[in-house]
C-alpha cells in the first residue's frame, strides 16, 4: 500500500500531460478508500491510535495531491479519533479545519457534520451553551439538506447537552426524536446510542426499571454490531443503575467489564469514568481507602483528557471519601472545587449533588445550620431537574439535621417526604422484584428514623405502621399482583392508625421486632388490649450483637457443615463462601462475650421483656435483621424451659403481608391434593461445570410421606420439570426434597423428555422462581426439605431466598430449615410432622408436636435435630380425604 502511494505521488509530480490528472486522481481515490476503510475499521475496533496513523497518511496524501475533499475528510476523521481518545482540544482543532474547508467548498452537509462534532467536543469540555449553539446550527443545516440520519444525530447531541444541564425531560424529548429517525434510517449504532442516552436520562429521573431496559438494549446492539466501546459504556451505565438501587456488588461486576473494555480499546475517558464508578461502589461498601484510590485515578485521567465534567465529579467523589475518612477540611476543599466546575460547565444536577455533599461535610463539622442551608439548595435543584433520588436524599439529610437540633416536627416531615420520594421511584419499577429489593435497602434508614421519632412522641401504633411499611415491600407487591388485590390497596395493604379493626386481623400474641442502632423495640398485640411496646438496650451495635449471638448458638448446639447428610444444595465453593459472608454464622469481628448460654441470652433479650404480655398457646413473630434466622423454638428461660414448650411459633414477613394473605379470594388456595418431589434424576445434568449426585435419602423421604398421604411421589426420571409445573398449580401441598440454590430459588429437577440433548440446557431441568410465578402456586403449604432452606440474604426485605420466593409465588405458608441436619433426623421429623398433619392438625400444631416427639426421643433429643424447622406465613390446615 505504501509503495502504491509513493508511485501515485511520484507520478503526479512528473505529470506533463495534465489531461491524465483525472486518471491519477482516480488511482488515489481507490487507495484513499482502502486507507479510509482500514482507518475506520481500526476506529470501530477501538484502536484509535492505529486509526489516527491511517488518517494521517490519508491527510498527507491529500495535501500532496491538492485533494481538498480528501483533506477535509481526513481532518474530520482525525477529530473523531482524538475525541474518542479523550483529547478534546485536539479534536476541536481538527474539526475547525474540517469546517473551514467545508465552507470554502460550499459543502453544507460537511459543514453541518463539523458543527455537530464541534458541539460534542465543547460539550465534553463543559462549555454547554457553546455546544448547544453548534448542535442547533447542525440541526438547521440537516433541515435544509434533508439528511435524516444527520438530523437524528443532531437531536441526540442536543439531548446529551440538556441532560448535562439537568433538564432531563427535554433530554428525553430530543433522544426520542433521535431514536425514531435512527431506527427509520437503519442506523444500528446510532439507535444503540439513543437507547443509552434515554437510559441515562431515566436513571437520573429515578425511573430505574426503564433505565435498565434501555441499557440492556444498547448492550445487545453493541454486541451485534461489534461496537466494543459502546458495549463498555453500556456495562458502565448498567453498573451505575445497580448502584443507584443499592446493589453494589452487581455494580462492581459491570464496572469491571467497562474498565477492561475501555483499556482494550484505548478509551481513556471511559477508563476514567470506570475508575470513578468503582470508587463510588467501594465507598458505598464502606471501603473508603480503596474508593479514594480509584477516584484519584479518575481525577488524573480527567485532567489528562481535558474532561472538565469528569474532573468535577472526581473532586466531588474524593470529597465524599475524605468526609467518610474523617478529614473534613479536605472534604470541604474538594467539594468546593467540584462546585466551581459544576457551575462553570452548567451542570445543574451536579451542582445540586455538590450542595448535598457540602451539607454532609458541614453536618460532620457540627455546623448544622450551614448544613441545612446547603441541603435546601440541593432539594431546590433536585426538584427543578426532576431528580427524585436526589430529592429523597435531600429530604433525609434535612430530617437528620433538624433531628439533631431537636426540632422533631420538621425532622418528621422531612423524613416523611423522603420516604414518599423513594416510593415514587418504587412505583416505576413495576414488576421488577430484584430492583425493588435493592431500592428498599437504600432508603430503609429513613423509614427507621421516621418510626423512631413517632415512638419518641408516644405514637405507638403510628410507629408500628411506619416500621411495617418498610418490611417486605417487594413481597407485598407480588402478593397484591398474585391475589388480584391491587385496586384494594388503600383498604387492605395500607394499614391505618385510626382504624378501629387494626388488631382484628392480627393473631393475639403477635410480636413485631424493630431495631435501632443500640436497642430492639418489641410491639405486642395482646388479645383484647391496646398494643404495647417494650425495649431492650444493647451495649454494642444491634446487628453485630445478634450475628455474634447466632454464631455462638451454632457452636454451642453443635451445628456444623460437617453433618451426616447428603448435600442437597446447588452451591459451588464460591456460592458457599458468599452465603457464609451473608449468614450471621460468619459475623463481623466483635470483642464481646456472653456470660450466659446463648439460647438463654436470646430469651432474656427478646422474650423476657414481653413475657407478661404473652398469653394463649401461639406466638407469631415479625422479625428483623439477623433475628430472621434465630431458632425461636429453642429460646430457653432461666428454668431451662424451651419457648416451644409453652407456645407454638411461626413467623410473618410483615403485618401487611398477613393482611393481604387473609384477604385473598377464598377459592385461591387449594385444600386438597399433594405434589411430592424427591431425588429427581440429575445424572445427565451438568450444573455450573459439575455433575450433580443422586439423593438416596430424599427418595426415601418422599416415599415415606407418600405412604402416609396415600399419594404417589414423583421421583427419579418421573420428576421432570414439565410434570412438576403441570401439577404444582393444582395442589394444596407441595413437598420438595432435591438439589436447590437457596439464594436464588433454583431447584434441579429431572430434564424434560421432550428434548434430549447430550447435556440438557438449564431451561429443560432448572425450576426457577420465574417458572413458579408463571405457574401460579396455589398451595396452602410448601415444605422445602433442602439444606439451609431458610437461608438467603438478610436485608430490609427480610430473608431474600427460596422461602420468600414461594410465598411471593402464591403459597400461603412455607416450612423451611435454618441449618442442615442428619438424614435420619430429617426422616424422623418429616414422619412425625405428616402424621400430625393428616390427623387434622394445623401446620403450626403439627410442627410443635413433631418437635416435642423429637425432644422426647432417645436419638434426636439434641437441639440441633429439632430446632431448625420454621413455619413462615399463615397457619393452615389441609384435607386428606380417605386417609385414616
Amino acid at each position: 500500500m505504501a509503495e502504491k502511494r509513493q508511485e501515485v505521488a511520484g507520478s503526479y509530480e512528473n505529470i506533463k500531460d495534465f489531461k491524465n490528472v483525472v486518471n491519477y486522481l482516480e488511482m488515489y481515490r481507490k487507495i484513499a478508500r482502502e486507507e479510509g476503510g482500514r482507518a475506520n475499521a481500526y476506529h470501530g475496533l477501538g484502536d484509535f491510535e492505529k486509526a489516527i496513523e491511517n488518517h494521517n497518511r490519508d491527510l498527507k496524501m491529500s495535501k500532496e495531491l491538492g485533494y481538498r475533499a480528501g483533506e477535509r475528510k481526513a481532518y474530520g476523521n482525525l477529530g473523531n479519533a482524538y475525541y474518542s481518545l479523550g483529547d478534546f482540544q485536539k479534536a476541536i482543532e481538527y474539526h475547525e479545519r474540517h469546517l473551514k474547508i467545508s465552507k470554502e467548498m460550499g459543502d453544507r452537509a460537511g459543514e453541518g457534520r463539523a458543527y455537530g462534532n464541534l458541539g460534542n467536543a465543547y460539550h465534553s469540555l463543559g462549555e454547554l451553551q457553546k455546544a448547544i449553539e453548534y448542535h442547533e446550527r447542525h440541526l438547521k443545516i440537516c433541515g435544509e439538506t434533508g439528511d435524516r440520519a444527520e438530523k437524528g444525530r443532531a437531536y441526540g447531541n442536543l439531548g446529551n447537552v440538556y441532560y448535562s444541564l439537568g433538564d432531563f425531560q427535554k433530554a428525553i424529548k430530543y433522544h426520542e426524536r433521535a431514536l425514531k429517525i435512527l431506527k427509520d434510517v437503519g442506523d444500528r449504532a446510532g439507535e444503540g446510542r439513543a437507547y443509552g442516552n434515554l437510559g441515562n436520562a431515566y436513571d437520573s429521573l429515578g425511573d430505574f426499571q426503564k433505565a435498565i431496559e434501555y441499557h440492556e438494549r444498547v448492550l445487545k446492539i453493541s454486541k451485534e454490531i461489534g461496537d466494543r466501546a459502546g458495549e463498555g459504556r453500556a456495562y458502565g451505565n448498567l453498573g451505575n443503575t445497580c448502584h443507584s438501587l443499592g446493589d453494589f456488588q452487581k455494580a462492581i461486576g459491570y464496572h469491571e467489564r467497562h474498565l477492561n473494555i475501555s483499556k482494550q480499546v484505548g478509551d481513556r475517558a471511559g477508563e476514567g469514568r470506570a475508575y470513578g464508578n468503582f470508587g463510588n461502589a467501594y465507598h458505598s461498601l464502606g471501603d473508603f481507602q480503596k474508593a479514594t484510590e480509584y477516584h484519584e485515578r479518575a481525577l488524573k485521567i480527567s485532567k489528562q483528557v481535558g474532561d472538565r465534567t469528569g474532573e468535577g465529579r472526581a473532586y466531588g467523589n474524593l470529597g465524599n471519601s475524605f468526609n467518610s475518612l474523617g478529614d473534613l477540611q479536605k472534604a470541604k476543599k474538594y467539594h468546593e472545587r467540584h462546585l466551581k466546575i459544576s457551575k462553570g460547565v452548567g451542570d445543574r444536577a451536579g451542582e445540586g449533588g455538590v450542595y448535598g455533599s457540602l451539607g454532609n461535610a458541614y453536618y460532620s463539622l457540627g455546623d448544622v445550620q450551614k448544613a441545612i442551608e446547603y441541603h435546601e439548595r440541593h432539594l431546590k435543584i433536585s426538584k427543578q431537574v426532576g431528580d427524585r433520588a436526589g430529592k429523597g436524599r435531600a429530604y433525609c439529610n434535612l430530617g437528620k439535621a433538624y433531628h439533631s437540633l431537636g426540632d422533631f416536627g420538621k425532622a418528621f416531615q422531612h423524613y416523611k417526604n423522603g420516604v414518599r420520594a423513594f416510593d415514587d421511584i418504587r412505583e416505576n419499577l413495576i414488576s421488577n422484584d430484584e430492583l425493588k429489593i435493592s431500592l428498599g435497602n437504600t432508603y430503609n434508614d429513613i423509614n427507621s428514623r421516621l418510626w423512631e421519632l413517632q415512638l419518641t412522641d408516644g405514637k405507638v401504633i403510628g410507629a408500628l405502621l411506619t416500621a411495617d411499611r418498610g418490611r417486605a415491600e417487594a413481597l407485598n407487591d407480588l402478593l397484591e399482583f398474585k391475589y388480584g388485590l391491587k385496586g384494594l390497596r388503600p383498604e387492605i395493604r395500607s394499614l391505618s392508625a385510626g382504624s378501629s379493626d387494626f388488631s382484628s386481623y392480627l393473631p393475639p400474641n403477635t410480636v413485631f421486632i424493630g431495631m435501632t442502632e443500640r436497642e430492639i423495640v418489641l410491639w405486642v398485640n395482646e388479645k383484647g388490649k391496646e398494643i404495647k411496646t417494650r425495649r431492650s438496650q444493647i451495649d454494642i451495635p444491634v446487628t453485630i450483637y445478634f450475628e455474634s449471638l447466632l454464631k455462638t448458638t451454632h457452636e454451642e448446639i453443635g451445628v456444623t457443615d460437617d453433618v451426616n447428610c447428603e448435600d442437597r444444595s446447588l452451591r459451588n465453593p464460591s456460592d458457599k463462601k458468599l452465603s457464609e459472608q451473608r449468614s450471621p454464622s460468619k459475623p463481623r469481628s466483635v470483642s464481646s462475650c456472653f456470660e450466659t448460654k446463648s439460647l438463654q441470652t436470646f430469651y432474656n433479650v427478646v422474650i423476657d421483656p414481653i413475657r407478661d404480655l404473652l398469653h394463649g398457646d401461639e406466638v407469631v413473630i415479625v422479625p428483623q435483621g439477623p433475628l430472621c434466622l434465630a431458632p425461636y423454638a429453642a429460646f430457653m428461660d432461666l428454668k431451662s424451659k424451651y419457648l416451644c414448650e409453652t407456645f407454638r411459633i411461626r413467623l410473618l414477613p410483615s403485618l401487611s403481608s398477613q393482611r393481604l394473605i387473609q384477604n385473598c379470594p377464598a377459592h385461591w388456595h387449594s385444600k386438597t391434593g399433594a405434589l411430592l418431589v424427591g431425588d429427581p434424576w440429575v445424572q445427565e445434568v451438568v450444573y455450573e461445570g459439575r455433575t450433580l449426585e443422586q439423593l438416596e435419602w430424599a427418595e426415601k423421604e418422599v416415599q415415606m410421606i407418600g405412604e402416609i398421604l396415600q399419594t404417589e411421589p414423583l421421583v427419579g426420571k418421573l420428576a421432570t420439570k414439565d410434570k412438576v409445573l403441570t401439577r404444582i398449580s393444582s395442589v394444596g401441598l407441595v413437598h420438595i426434597a432435591a438439589h436447590g440454590k437457596m439464594e436464588t430459588g433454583e431447584i434441579a429437577l429431572a430434564p424434560n423428555t421432550t428434548r434430549s440433548p447430550p447435556i440438557p440446557d438449564k431451561e429443560d431441568y432448572l425450576l426457577t422462581m420465574n417458572d413458579v410465578l408463571k405457574a401460579q402456586i396455589r398451595a396452602r403449604l410448601v415444605v422445602l426439605s433442602c439444606c439451609h432452606s431458610a437461608w438467603g440474604e438478610v436485608n430490609a426485605e427480610g430473608v431474600v431466598g427460596i422461602a420468600r420466593a414461594f410465598l411471593g409465588a402464591g403459597a400461603r405458608s412455607v416450612l423451611v430449615s435454618l441449618w442442615a441436619i442428619e438424614d435420619e433426623a430429617t426422616m424422623e421429623f418429616m414422619k412425625l410432622f405428616y402424621q400430625q398433619l393428616v390427623n387434622g392438625r394445623s401446620a403450626s400444631e403439627a410442627l410443635n408436636k413433631a418437635m416435642k416427639s423429637m425432644r422426647e426421643s432417645d436419638r434426636f433429643s439434641a437441639v440441633k435435630h429439632w430446632a431448625p424447622f420454621v413455619l413462615i406465613g399463615e397457619d393452615v390446615t389441609l384435607e386428606f380425604k380417605g386417609i385414616k
